[in-house]
């Protein structure tokens, strides 16, 4: 028989226990479907010590990056909330490079990526992480491809996965990896979980929160678009708002906010007609003539660009109430 496949998944301090446990219960149950130990999971600590996770439980890994691990199948390292802000941990940094070249396959679960991109082996690659430090790990790794509304990315060895559920849909298409599609579906209905999951991860993230860029006159205009977003927002009209000659005004807007004046006014109506339809008391073509759509079709199109899915599923996941 042959010896287990280890997955060993490091977790950093305040790691998120979802991205360690998710992925782990994956694998164990992929043992169960099977019926036999295809799979061993190591969790690693960054010391000899119990973990701290963000929750406030703790847990004593197996091993700490004080070891050396000899024979790995694939090395995950978890994400945490900290991270962002963390030290570069150069002892931590080392082990990973050492232990990913023994393994067949490396990567990340959510935040996870901004600590492992650290090490060089994503340079020149596409990955994903945690829709809110996306655009972080992108301005830190210019190299890496991000793919900020993806779940799960595959580019050769490299392996992550996006906001910690996403580690389940990463462990899934895994488990489809090495024992076929069958096994994946039975490990996914018996966790209760998406084989695939649809949509982007986006259609979680809150864009129309954010603070508005640039001089003041474009913020007032950003806070005027979002407080009304059914109103014509023509590059002329904004342009007009803002005091500038339309030309002028789409070159600044496009380089102090970030995007052109179209994408922002598309995000606010998105964001609003998620706000309405979560309610559940509008159906979509209701919130398409609310936002100055000609039809639903153009609300359609826009909810597929943002977040991947249509207005109408969109509403029968999150709506609040029904009519």
């Amino acid at each position: 028989m042959p010896k287990p496949l280890a997955i060993v998944i490091v977790a950093p301090p305040g790691v998120q226990m979802l991205d360690v446990s998710g992925p782990a219960d994956v694998f164990a149950e992929a043992n169960r479907q099977t019926g036999r130990e295809v799979y061993s999971v190591l969790t690693v600590g960054t010391a000899p010590l119990a973990v701290a996770a963000s929750s406030g439980i703790r847990f004593l890994p197996d091993r700490s990056t004080q070891d050396s691990i000899e024979t790995l199948d694939t090395l995950l390292v978890a994400g945490s909330p900290d991270l962002a802000q963390a030290a570069t941990d150069l002892h931590t940094l080392a082990w990973l490079r050492v232990h990913a070249g023994r393994s067949r396959r490396y990567g990340s679960i959510c935040s996870g990526a901004l600590l492992f991109a650290q090490t060089g082996l994503l340079d020149g690659r596409r990955a994903t992480t945690h829709w809110k430090v996306a655009e972080l790990l992108g301005s830190r790794h210019p190299s890496l491809t991000v793919e900020a509304d993806a779940f799960v990315v595959r580019d050769g060895p490299v392996c992550t996965a996006a906001g910690v559920t996403a580690g389940m849909d990463l462990a899934i298409a895994l488990v489809e990896e090495d024992l076929g599609r069958d096994v994946a579906m039975a490990v996914a209905a018996e966790l209760v979980v998406f084989y695939r999951r649809p949509g982007g991860q986006m259609q979680f993230s809150r864009h129309g929160e954010a603070a508005p860029a640039g001089r003041g006159a474009l913020q007032e205009l950003q806070r005027y678009i979002a407080a009304h977003p059914g109103e014509d927002h023509s590059v002329a009209s904004m342009a007009a708002r803002a005091g500038m000659s339309p030309r002028h005004f789409a070159r600044v807007f496009h380089r102090e906010v970030g995007m052109t004046p179209a994408e922002f006014v598309e995000n606010m109506r998105v964001e609003a007609a998620r706000r309405w339809l979560e309610e559940g008391h509008d159906t979509p073509k209701r919130v398409a003539a609310k936002l100055g759509y000609a039809d639903a079709n153009g609300l359609r199109r826009a909810f597929m660009r943002r977040l991947g899915v249509t207005p109408a599923d969109y509403r029968k996941r999150y709506a609040h109430a029904r009519t």
